[in-house]
């Protein structure tokens, strides 16, 4: 009976489709997830306040911001990628311009990559490891005078707004 079940689950898995196979078929935008405070401190000593949708599993980071026709001025989505590591993101059926900032596990930025292309599979790397990427509206990064080495505090990073 054991040795069923195994086999079973075995075809079960081998039958489903991978994970990044299911998000790129995935058509509509996946529910909005569970929000937490986000806040910069931006070098001149300006907080700005942000409520972002928290990407924990791999099932949510694969999908992401896809389909979403935009992202209002003071959210965002937060990829915890758990431990410091490379990240690479890509704009695979995400219709809408972002800023992505890539956040050290001490909380500060390590890169922002601005304006990124909707719909576009060019790499866009942290160039460096980080915990966490934060996928914003396009401009938000200018619009806030966001710079490399700015804090973000987030209970992830061991500090919470």
């Amino acid at each position: 009976m054991l040795r069923r079940s195994v086999l079973g689950l075995a075809g079960l898995l081998l039958a489903a489709p991978p994970l990044a196979d299911r998000a790129m078929a995935q058509t509509e935008p996946q529910p909005r997830l569970p929000e937490e405070p986000l806040a910069f401190i931006t070098r001149d000593g300006r907080r700005h306040e942000f409520k972002v949708e928290m990407a924990l599993a791999p099932e949510q980071q694969m999908v992401g911001l896809m389909f979403r026709p935009s992202v209002g001025a003071a959210e965002g989505m937060l990829f915890d990628w758990g431990v410091p590591r490379e990240s690479s993101m890509w704009m695979r059926n995400t219709i809408t311009s972002l800023d992505m900032i890539f956040i050290t596990a001490d909380g500060h930025i390590h890169r922002i990559a601005e304006r990124t292309v909707p719909y576009s599979l060019a790499a866009i790397d942290s160039r460096g490891p980080v915990r966490a990427t934060l996928e914003l509206a396009a401009g938000t990064a200018e619009r806030l005078g966001l710079r490399v080495g700015d804090r973000v505090i987030q209970r992830i990073f061991g500090t919470a707004p």
